[in-house]
């Protein structure tokens, strides 16, 4: 028996695409192995990083979109890391919305059961196709109010995506995020390779940094396999 680990997250580096509303990221040097030996005799060499809480990989506290929610470092654990179900829903337009049929289409064709507790990951294609184009930060499917309502009364306790946001850009009620305040769940976005784990259920690890008080966290997310 053997353990296979598939990362899904982005690389955080200098210049990254970021969500118009938050802080950029930035990197440079703390200290180099030059300046560390003339210091106190020993190489060693520090970066510091500037970042968002919801740059790259990231997941949300509920405290993001509900003022009366919870912080990063009060929020379950549970919410991170557990059984997941991956859907296919790559069908959708990006100009459209992930519905309940699309939701239940998705998991007949997965031959998966939701169970309460799980967290679903949706995979639109959305980072395999746009990436690093113009319309990564643009023009991307999401879920309609009634398809995040769908997977909140299953008692998904978090709904990841392979782009910027749940929701679709377009989307002035923002939906999934709506139904995650009203639920009390999470949702993780910036999600990679979820075409790797399209239809299948593993054991999923997002955990966010402890940040006090915190309205989200980036986070090192994989899906974890028993063989």
């Amino acid at each position: 028996m053997g353990i296979r680990l598939i990362d899904l997250s982005q690389e955080i580096y200098q210049g990254m695409p970021i969500f118009p509303l938050h802080q950029p990221t930035h990197i440079w040097q703390n200290i180099s192995h030059e300046e560390s030996l003339k210091k106190i005799g020993f190489e060693f060499a520090t970066n510091n990083i500037l970042i968002n809480e919801h740059g790259g990989t990231h997941t949300d506290a509920t405290y993001e979109f509900d003022p009366n929610g919870k912080y990063i470092n009060d929020m379950p654990l549970e919410y991170y890391y557990g059984p997941a179900v991956c859907l296919d829903v790559s069908h959708v337009s990006p100009d459209g919305y992930i519905t309940p049929s699309d939701l239940e289409s998705a998991l007949q064709k997965s031959q998966q059961v939701l169970e309460k507790g799980d967290i679903v990951l949706l995979y639109t294609g959305h980072y395999n196709r746009k990436f690093g184009t113009d319309e990564w930060l643009t023009r991307y499917t999401g879920l309609n109010y009634e398809g995040a309502k769908w997977l909140a009364e299953r008692g998904v306790v978090n709904i990841g995506i392979d782009s910027p946001s749940v929701d679709n850009p377009k989307d002035e009620r923002y939906s999934g995020h709506l139904v995650c305040r009203e639920y009390g769940i999470s949702n993780t976005e910036n999600l990679i390779n979820l075409d790797q784990v399209a239809g299948m259920r593993f054991l999923y690890f997002g955990l966010p940094l402890k940040i006090r008080e915190g309205t989200g966290s980036p986070i090192r997310a994989v899906a974890l396999f028993i063989d």
